[in-house]
């Protein structure tokens, strides 16, 4: 079937966006008048030619390679693959969220509590800069100083246990996590930091114990 004119512009086209020469069209072509054996020497010696797949046209294309050394092989920009990494929401840090965090050492038992509205890294920052300058700014930094213990990295040292934005909320979170390490006689914060509770004392007995990563 003879091609016209339109279409042999728009293969033109196609083969010059997928960065081949437009001359290999005319190769394909004459081709057709190449002996037996001078194909069967190309067949040999085959490449492949890999097109994105735009329609009829690039099938157009696929018919002029037949009987050639180049053999193609179709691509696109829209699989599946793509799609769904396009649909899928990169995992957050958790480190990159605010709330209630627990410090402690694995060599002590003993626990600090805070809160914070920054990400929980920021808030890590300042407390082992209290502990590098010895300035006083953190509890849990100067009870490290005074046992002489390390510091250690953030993933060994805080764990998250409650997410939550800054507000009211936030800071009854605080005093319930303090009040109840403070009934498990392992707290580092000041001892004037909670008083008792009713309320707190029945969510303790009704609530089983949830320790760190408690995210909700």
């Amino acid at each position: 079937m003879k091609t016209s004119k339109k279409e042999t512009n728009t293969m033109k086209q196609i083969i010059h966006n997928n960065k081949y020469d437009p001359s290999i069209l005319r190769k394909c072509r004459n081709n057709k008048t190449k002996t037996k054996i001078e194909q069967e020497q190309e067949t040999r010696q085959s490449r492949w030619a890999r097109f994105i797949y735009v329609g009829s046209e690039t099938r157009r294309i696929t018919k002029l390679f037949r009987g050639t050394n180049v053999k193609v092989t179709y691509t696109t920009n829209n699989n599946l693959g793509k799609l769904l990494d396009m649909q899928t929401p990169p995992k957050r840090n958790k480190y990159d969220r605010n709330g209630v965090y627990q410090l402690t050492r694995h060599t002590c038992r003993m626990k600090y509590i805070g809160q914070t509205g920054r990400p929980f890294q920021i808030k890590f920052r300042e407390h082992y800069n209290g502990y590098k300058y010895a300035n006083n700014r953190s509890k849990f930094a100067q009870h490290v100083i005074d046992e002489g213990h390390s510091f250690g990295p953030m993933d060994n040292v805080m764990d998250i246990v409650h997410i939550a934005k800054k507000g009211k909320m936030l800071d009854t979170l605080k005093i319930f996590y303090i009040y109840r390490e403070t009934q498990n006689k392992n707290k580092i914060n000041d001892k004037l930091t909670v008083q008792t509770n009713p309320i707190f004392e029945v969510l303790l007995q009704h609530t089983p114990h949830r320790g760190p990563h408690s995210l909700t």
